[in-house]
């Protein structure tokens, strides 16, 4: 049955500071990980197909790809301390090498000896800047200082339960300073394009780990999403990425901000999930959250807000229509129109309670808190001083918004159990890097930052599930490369599963339906071909 705990609250003068609703698990309900035989990856030779966790661990069972040969060919193009700067440095702002190696020469013998920790065990993986992982640092985008930045003596639970699984950590990825913009242009990492299309932004600010990931780097990464910043980069950079349900995978010490998996197919999204979602048991609430109910004991339904999806610019409407109109026609959903009151006011609360986190986040990084700005690029510095002017009034009046929008989100997911609100993941056709001298001392452009986010920060300030699924491609309007466009679906409150499988017939639109299929960017590495060469 779907959660109606939210009636709990029905004066709109409560204010909810954490949006974490928990459907109470069972002894029985623990989710376990995926094995080979649950996996559900793609038919080989589709177009555009790109190398899944299944294809990395059918290889290194078979013995013609070792974990330590994709190790040694992909260090070479990643790595920032070498000579020359390889292209795909980029996306990365640390590798520890030698861990690196050890872990796959590790994995490589499991292999060899037939005891390989899981189906992911010796893949590569990425982990954006801002969760830890032992033996490194976290920057947040800004300067590496070792006085204020500490090595991480323990990894976050969900890269924990990746790495007990036999994941290869490859390094830190690249995000905008303190998450301050969607583009992810950073002055001191450098800004990593769009891989379809080098005129353009990534999306941010887990804008390292969409491109790793898009690039065909790693077919799986972690990002954070605090506004977008996950399902963002995952629609400029054509790949998956959901946000799960607050609370659900750990504390992130944030009302609006998550960790989630950004993957290459839908079957690695699913078993990146999987694995990392394994309650922590130390942990009083994620533990609690029950797997949810399976999708085919639910009817297919779709919410649209047809007044707010048609926002969208013309050319993202001309992809995300005929997908609904699929969904409406092959694959038996019913559609149906729902309404989402004071949209424009939500965004504003939105804003005014991630700016006040992320405000309180940069003064806990510095040395001499009164003077918290100091050391950020102009643009970071004009952020965060906005930030903190946030009157005390405005922050409570956005919390009682945030209540107010539960409640009508919970009303609505109990008259349709099982919905998907449907939309764009952005309104814009990707985000054209204005002129050069923008990456050398970054850019703010407010307005379309506003635009860029008119979808996504629902999810963030309700605490709902949600995912980015790449749904066809439009015409850019500068440099060579076709841009991608995401669809959107928001579940309710542990409805990840859900989700899974309205991925699963998106990525069946863009494989099987759409006219030329999925497209791979033209900087894709074949990382497996590479690797076998070395492995022999």
């Amino acid at each position: 049955m779907p959660f109606s705990g939210l009636q709990l609250y029905p004066g709109i003068r409560t204010n909810i500071f954490q949006p974490t609703v928990i459907p109470l698990a069972t002894e029985t309900s623990v989710p376990k990980p995926p094995s080979i035989e649950s996996v559900r990856p793609l038919p080989k030779g589709l177009r555009g197909r790109y190398h899944s966790i299944s294809d990395y661990h059918a290889l290194y069972l078979s013995g013609k790809v070792t974990p330590l040969g994709v190790v040694e060919s992909l260090l070479p193009l990643i790595r920032r301390d070498l000579n020359f700067h390889p292209q795909h440095a980029v996306a990365f702002t640390q590798s520890n090498i030698d861990e690196i190696i050890e872990a796959a020469k590790l994995s490589t013998l499991r292999y060899k000896t037939g005891t390989p920790l899981s189906i992911l065990d010796g893949v590569p993986l990425g982990v954006k800047d801002d969760t830890k992982v032992a033996g490194y640092r976290n920057t947040w985008g800004k300067r590496k200082d070792e006085r204020l930045l500490p090595i991480a003596s323990e990894s976050s639970w969900p890269v924990q339960n990746w790495q007990r699984a036999g994941g290869i950590v490859m390094g830190k990825l690249n995000l905008s300073e303190m998450w301050c913009v969607t583009t992810n242009n950073n002055p001191v990492w450098g800004t990593p394009p769009d891989p379809h299309n080098d005129n353009y932004y990534p999306g941010g600010s887990s804008g390292g780990s969409a491109y790793a990931v898009s690039a065909g780097l790693v077919p799986v990464a972690l990002g954070s999403d605090g506004g977008g910043n996950i399902r963002l980069p995952s629609s400029f950079c054509g790949i998956y990425g959901m946000k799960p349900s607050h609370g659900r995978l750990e504390d992130t010490h944030s009302t609006v901000s998550v960790n989630g998996p950004m993957a290459a197919t839908m079957s690695d999204l699913e078993i990146a999930y999987r694995i990392m979602a394994v309650p922590n048991p130390s942990d009083p609430v994620g533990r609690l959250f029950d797997p949810p109910r399976p999708s085919k004991t639910l009817p297919k339904v779709i919410g649209i807000y047809k007044k707010w999806f048609d926002r969208a610019d013309p050319s993202v409407l001309a992809v995300c229509y005929p997908v609904i109109d699929y969904f409406r026609r092959k694959l038996h959903y019913r559609i149906i129109e729902i309404s989402i009151p004071y949209l424009s006011a939500g965004q504003t609360a939105h804003t005014i309670t991630v700016l006040a986190e992320v405000a309180n986040k940069a003064k806990t990084l510095a040395s001499n808190p009164s003077d918290f700005l100091d050391g950020f690029t102009p643009v970071t510095q004009v952020v965060l001083g906005v930030a903190q002017q946030i009157p005390a009034g405005d922050y409570l009046a956005a919390q009682q918004l945030r209540n107010l929008l539960m409640c009508h989100l919970s009303h609505l997911y109990q008259q349709n159990p099982g919905m998907i609100i449907v939309t764009p993941t952005t309104p814009l056709a990707g985000w054209p890097i204005d002129q050069e001298i923008d990456l050398k001392y970054g850019c703010l452009d407010g307005n379309n930052a506003g635009r860029n986010m008119e979808y996504v920060w629902l999810a963030n300030l309700c605490g709902n599930p949600v995912i980015n699924c790449p749904a066809g491609y439009v015409d850019p309007v500068k440099g060579k490369g076709r841009i991608p466009v995401g669809l959107m679906g928001m579940g309710e409150w542990g409805a990840e599963d859900d989700l899974i499988e309205w991925g699963r017939d998106v990525e069946k639109w863009l494989t099987e339906e759409y006219p030329g299929g999925r497209v791979r960017p033209g900087n894709w590495e074949d990382v497996l071909s590479n690797a076998g060469a070395i492995s022999h």
